[in-house]
């Protein structure tokens, strides 16, 4: 079969490989649609300590079950299904308090187990057991659900946040992840989605999605902005899908007293310290959390919003290419053209 194999930093090749064996607990999927993460672009452009190269890439993946082994129960030949790609060990503390994002021993696809970027993956049993496999109502187009993982991880933002009917959401970023995040609020019944960006492309491509104020806080005041929108009070939740230290700090300046502050996406290692104003998160008795990957639970919330036809896949995934076409797709990442660039096998 062919697949994107990553060697190296700057050494991703697509190959010829042999089709995954498919064990006994285990189910072997043909893989018909996978996107393309900023974390596979960090990869081929630095490397990561926990991928195991060489190593198939892609963990946004869905496809239609090929084979069922003798003893994996639950799922037939013809199934769509996608999964919670990193797989958790079901015993450790974490697990065992429901919480297998935090596993202590976390195996994500693509980095631990062969990935998605390919016509055939194997979903380990550990994975089936977990129940980090998910299945996809028939009709659901194959680009679309492949966007189910990264959705699920804004999925498990608002619930961090405990988003709530009629609040007034603030998205900073208008990447991917920033859209993502501002639909997903959307779904959980934000009244108000406030979306700020530096980049006016990027801004610009926000128009289509309809949400309430687009503003660049790069030529305004946003934390005035904010508060003129909210009858001077801040926003319910300010969720930074923007990697930057300052978006982070400012972040409790746009909140309520008694608001939600989630930093969402990660600083590199090595530059990750911020500092906050104390007295505003005291005073205020603000809640910040962070939020990091996202559950099994979490995964079928996002089908379900997929499925349920009024979150906007089409215009988030924006670009349909092959394997063969893997470093148009990084291009487009990196330009700003894209939102999700989606390859089919």
């Amino acid at each position: 079969m062919r697949a994107i194999v990553y060697h190296a930093p700057g050494d991703v090749r697509l190959e010829t490989i042999p089709v995954p064996p498919c064990g006994d607990g285990e189910i072997r999927v043909k893989v018909d649609a996978c996107a393309v993460c900023g974390t596979d672009l960090k990869t081929r452009l630095h490397g990561n300590p926990r991928i195991r190269a060489p190593m198939v890439m892609g963990h946004e993946f869905t496809g239609l079950v090929e084979t069922v082994g003798a003893q994996a129960t639950g799922f037939s030949v013809g199934d769509r299904v996608v999964m919670a790609t990193s797989v958790s060990c079901g015993r450790c503390a974490y697990c065992e308090r429901g919480w297998p994002n935090l596993c202590a021993d976390l195996a994500p696809m693509g980095f631990s187990y062969p990935g998605g970027m390919a016509e055939f993956v194997t979903v380990p049993a550990r994975a089936l057991a977990g129940g980090h496999v998910v299945k996809v109502p028939a009709g659901v187009k194959p680009e679309h659900a492949a966007l189910a993982e990264p959705l699920s991880c804004c999925v498990n933002a608002a619930e961090n946040c405990g988003s709530r009917e009629g609040d007034t959401v603030v998205v900073v970023g208008a990447g991917p992840m920033g859209i993502m995040n501002a639909c997903v609020s959307r779904e959980f019944g934000a009244a108000r989605i406030i979306l700020a960006e530096i980049n006016d492309v990027r801004l610009r491509m926000c128009e289509p999605f309809g949400f309430d104020v687009l503003v660049n806080p790069a030529e305004q005041d946003l934390v005035a902005t904010v508060k003129a929108e909210t009858s001077g009070l801040g926003a319910d939740v300010a969720i930074v899908a923007a990697p930057a230290a300052q978006p982070q700090e400012q972040a409790i300046h746009l909140v309520r007293k008694r608001g939600t502050v989630c930093l969402f996406a990660s600083l590199p290692s090595g530059a990750s310290a911020i500092s906050l104003d104390s007295r505003t998160l005291h005073y205020g008795e603000l809640r910040l959390v962070g939020t990091s990957d996202s559950s099994p639970a979490q995964v079928r919330k996002a089908v379900a919003l997929i499925a349920g036809g009024s979150l906007p896949a089409e215009r988030l995934a924006t670009h349909v290419l092959g394997l063969d076409e893997i470093e148009k797709a990084y291009a487009l990442m990196q330009s700003g053209e894209s939102l999700r660039v989606v390859l089919k096998p």
